[in-house]
């Protein structure tokens, strides 16, 4: 469920929201790489942050009677407690939150995309759960992605120092903390009149405030690439772009090296916006027309026909018949979009031809199809310059024989055509944020930014003691008839504790990135042997060196998927180098460099590529696994990772990786295996690149490292000489639908994919391969059923 709302009014002295919280029952999050807006964060590593986060939301629920409700609150986020107001307390000395409770170790949470509500504009939602127990959830929607991408942030910070207090107080401490859990089903401590609450009935469910749109502006520091040529990631990609034309300042490429990845032409437009990837995004996908005419040249009315999820939909559209005035019929179109917001802040947009029952052949139009595309947005920091901007790329397929002859003639026709339309939408864009300087102007901040010698505005409300809540009973509690989040103040005069805060956080946090361009070092000129000289040290620091190896025989061990005898074996895999993926060096921490990567730490010995009709974990501990084998427990570690595929049946593919000695305990890879979740979580890293296949599922997955126990729910399995890592890929909205894109064309495409554990502290640092894998063309038929 979500929520909308207009451009604000002049600012009322009620809080203005950019989404709002569900009444959930908080207990555990994602754990952040870069913090939400903090003031007085911590530095690296050790560094001990004494801010929080705060700002307007709005909170979704349904109350007892199974009315639907959305309000307005003001969340604060200390350390790991969380409270919620009706007003900013900031501004209201003595206000008592109507909800607080506190952030456990096993909360989650989930971005739910892109929603629409009942006044007609899109919020975007997240959901809070308890990974231990589903029933325990809630909602709040945001106004903009990135404002949901910060909250989330957030949280997962405060998810982290509730781990930490957990390591250091004990699991006796936390399990107390449970036991004084309010129970869900109860509504909030507040004293009521029966006859009052009876009085208030008639205005249960009417429907929401009006909502006012305004950001929180909740500041997350972020690595800026301030590379303008457009491509830009974690592994080095098949396209060669090739310089065609510049025309309003906008540049056009052609890939040339675009030969397998589709039947046409692969062209890009590239051009940088004076506005902020969320604001750029929601403009480019905005339905309406008197906006859209200000940019689009192309498009006459768009209509919305189907919500699949929030970050899929299905989208009628005509085109403007006074550009293209050459036709002779009306030209009408069905096309789907889905939307990806990456974990660096920067969004890709796919656009591909579609159809619909509900939007059948119209008589007077004749139905076309668009041309498949794709939007991409980054954010750049041009040195000197605070002003936000954007790097904006708009890419599409275009039929080979009219760009060639476009080329050789340079046909007035082609100013004239759809595709160039297209690649004029960029231009569009530019134009249309510099004519409405409006737009791109910071919404004002309602963080609370504590002084040192004031860091407890609200101090009366979050005391020393730890609130005995888990946030999603402080959120989800509601059994009295009258709606238990209703606006009515005549409870909120109850006497203000005094006390103060301490700010107890993780001094392992994660530090907070200044905004600095990433270089990338591209040592393609190192030979084989500096690589492994570098692999070595990492082996020696990462392994028990002075212990005799263990002589891996890789023909003790048969997965159900086959090992790659060539390069155009399909439906097998094989282990790649590190060398075409970059990975951090070793003085990232202050300028940011990348180095290529060197020879994986952990061998490939097999893999597995099950289907089953539910999920299937703890594949290591099945009898018939390879880990149970005798030639596997002679391994000193075995390291199992089981990506789990949503889709029916689904689909397990499952790696394993053995070390020849034992792991050094006080190493990196010592403290990850034998760390804490949200440690793990904060850490396992994945590299992807598409090698070969269609261009759009290239742009889809990407090239960025992801953190996965950020972007899914992983779930950890420790015993004897192995650790397995199970990766739910269906817990995320966003992996889902990559997947499904994947899946469609996974028979053509050869995929790598590199594991890493991420480093964060200068002595973990350079970062090293833990292990690669190269699937070629998998066939979903040969899966073997468990």
């Amino acid at each position: 469920m979500a929520t909308t709302t207009t451009k604000p009014p002049p600012a009322p002295a009620t809080p203005s929201p950019a989404g709002e919280v569900s009444e959930v029952e908080l207990s555990e999050a994602g754990s952040p790489d870069v913090g939400s807006q903090s003031s007085g964060s911590g530095g690296s590593g050790s560094g001990r942050s004494t801010a929080g986060s705060s700002g307007w939301v709005y909170h979704l629920g349904v109350n007892s009677i199974g009315h639907e409700y959305r309000h307005l609150r003001f969340l604060v986020i200390r350390g790991k407690t969380v409270a919620m107001y009706k007003r900013d307390p900031s501004k209201n000395p003595g206000i008592q939150p109507i909800r607080k409770g506190v952030v456990s170790h096993t909360l989650t949470v989930e971005e739910l995309g892109r929603q629409i509500m009942n006044n007609g504009e899109f919020y975007y939602v997240l959901r809070f759960y308890n990974r231990l127990d589903q029933t325990k959830k809630g909602e709040i929607a945001c106004a903009t992605p990135g404002e949901a991408r910060k909250w989330v942030e957030a949280f997962e910070q405060a998810k982290q120092q509730a781990d930490y207090d957990l390591m250091t107080r004990g699991v006796g401490w936390n399990r107390s903390q449970n036991e004084n859990e309010l129970n869900l089903d109860g509504h909030r401590p507040r004293v009521r009149r029966y006859a009052h609450g009876l009085g208030k009935l008639v205005r249960i469910g009417k429907g929401p405030e009006k909502l006012l749109r305004q950001s929180s502006d909740l500041q997350s520091l972020e690595i800026i690439n301030t590379n303008f040529g457009g491509d830009s990631g974690d592994a080095f990609e098949a396209h060669e772009w090739r310089y065609v034309r510049t025309f309003n300042g906008i540049r056009i490429f052609e890939d040339i090296a675009n030969a397998k990845g589709g039947k046409g032409v692969l062209l890009k437009s590239v051009g940088v916006v004076g506005a902020n990837p969320d604001t750029v995004f929601e403009v480019v996908l905005s339905l309406d027309k008197h906006k859209r005419c200000e940019w689009d040249m192309l498009t006459a009315d768009l209509e919305l026909v189907e919500t699949i999820d929030g970050y899929y939909d299905v989208v009628y559209g005509t085109y403007e018949p006074k550009y293209l005035n050459w036709w002779k019929t009306k030209k009408d179109f069905v096309f789907s979009r889905q939307w990806i917001r990456g974990q660096d802040g920067a969004y890709t947009i796919l656009q591909t031809p579609a159809s619909h029952m509900k939007k059948p052949t119209r008589q007077g139009y004749e139905r076309t199809k668009v041309n498949s595309s794709t939007w991409e947005l980054r954010r750049l920091n041009p040195p000197g310059s605070s002003t936000p901007k954007c790097l904006v790329t708009h890419m599409l397929e275009m039929t080979p024989s009219f760009w060639d002859r476009w080329k050789r003639r340079h046909s007035a026709n082609f100013d004239r055509s759809i595709a160039f339309a297209l690649l004029s939408q960029v231009a569009g864009l530019r134009e249309y944020f510099a004519a409405n300087p409006a737009l791109t102007s910071d919404s004002p901040s309602t963080v609370l930014k504590p002084k040192a010698s004031d860091s407890l505005i609200i101090h009366s409300e979050l005391e020393d003691s730890e609130p005995n809540d888990e946030f999603y009973d402080a959120l989800a509690r509601g059994e009295s008839f009258e709606d238990e989040d209703s606006d009515d103040d005549e409870e909120d005069d109850v006497t203000p504790k005094t006390g103060k805060v301490k700010f107890k956080n993780v001094s392992w946090a994660i530090a907070g990135l200044a905004l600095k361009p990433t270089k990338v070092i591209l040592d393609m000129s190192q030979d084989n042997s500096l690589r492994r000289k570098r692999s070595a040290l990492v082996e020696k620091s990462e392994l028990v060196t002075n212990s005799t190896p263990v002589i891996i025989d890789s023909n003790q061990f048969h997965g159900t998927l086959e090992q790659a005898k060539s390069e155009d074996h399909s439906n097998s895999w094989s282990e790649p180098g590190g060398e075409k993926f970059m990975i951090r060096g070793k003085t990232y921490l202050t300028d940011y460099t990348k180095v290529v990567g060197g020879d994986p730490l952990l061998k490939l010995i097999a893999v597995d590529w099950f289907k089953a009709d539910e999920r299937f974990d703890s594949v290591a501990l099945h009898p018939k696994s390879l880990v149970q084998s005798e030639a596997a427990k002679k391994i000193p570690f075995i390291l199992v990772i089981n990506l789990q595929v949503p889709a029916k049946p689904n689909y397990n593919l499952v790696m394993y990786y053995a070390a020849e000695r034992p792991v050094n305990k006080d190493s990196l890879l010592g403290r990850f295996i034998d760390g804490t979740d949200a440690f793990r979580d904060a850490r396992f890293k994945l590299i992807p690149s598409i090698v070969e296949g269609y261009w759009m599922v290239k742009r889809a997955v990407g090239t960025k490292a992801c953190l996965l126990g950020k972007a899914v729910t992983c779930n950890y399995l420790r015993q004897d000489n192995f650790l397995e890592i199970d990766v739910d890929i269906g817990s995320s909205s966003v992996a889902r639908s990559i997947i499904g894109l994947v899946l469609g064309y996974v028979t053509s495409i050869v995929v790598d994919l590199a594991i890493l554990i991420e480093a964060k502290e200068e002595k973990e640092l350079p970062e090293y391969i833990l292990g690669t894998v190269r699937l070629n063309r998998a066939n979903p038929d040969s899966a073997v059923r468990i």
